[in-house]
């Protein structure tokens, strides 16, 4: 055996619920400077239904909604607005991170603030999300060719 689930009730289920979780993820990243989550938490709950996913349908199926290189790049870009975000406001005179120091509405630094924020949780969301799923698919067996039946 594969180790595949082959419930066609739970491939049903998965397929159905799997968007509702990214949409829920996406909520958490979005709403982590208001209220509990963050972009670690969204990054978490995003990654985690690519990997129910990979478990139900298989390492292969997987990867091929979240290849390697498409993996690579959604850290590499993570980290580039959250690094790039940092240096905006060290350009405009500021410390790392220091939303206010950015001039974008000079009458609003608050206004500043939430959207740069916003920027920064979703880089963490990504950088978090390609993280997770890259450690899962590293330590995860390969997946075995069906063995066929000996007559």
């Amino acid at each position: 055996m594969s180790g595949i689930q082959e419930s066609v009730i739970i491939r049903t289920v998965v397929r159905i619920i799997v968007p509702f979780i990214q949409l829920f993820a996406l909520y958490v990243i979005m709403h982590g400077a208001s209220g509990p989550g963050g972009g670690f938490q969204g990054g978490v709950i995003f990654g985690a239904a690519i990997i129910l996913y990979a478990m139900i349908f298989g390492i292969g199926e997987g990867k091929k909604k979240m290849s390697d290189a498409l993996d690579k790049i959604l850290a590499s870009t993570g980290l580039t607005i959250y690094a790039a975000t940092g240096l905006i406001c060290i350009v405009c005179g500021g410390m790392f991170l220091q939303y206010g120091a950015v001039p974008l509405i000079p009458d609003n630094p608050a206004e500043v603030s939430k959207y740069l924020i916003d920027l920064v949780e979703i880089g963490i969301g990504i950088t978090v999300l390609a993280v997770m799923i890259s450690l899962f698919f590293n330590v995860s067996p390969p997946e075995s060719e069906p063995e066929e039946a000996e007559e």
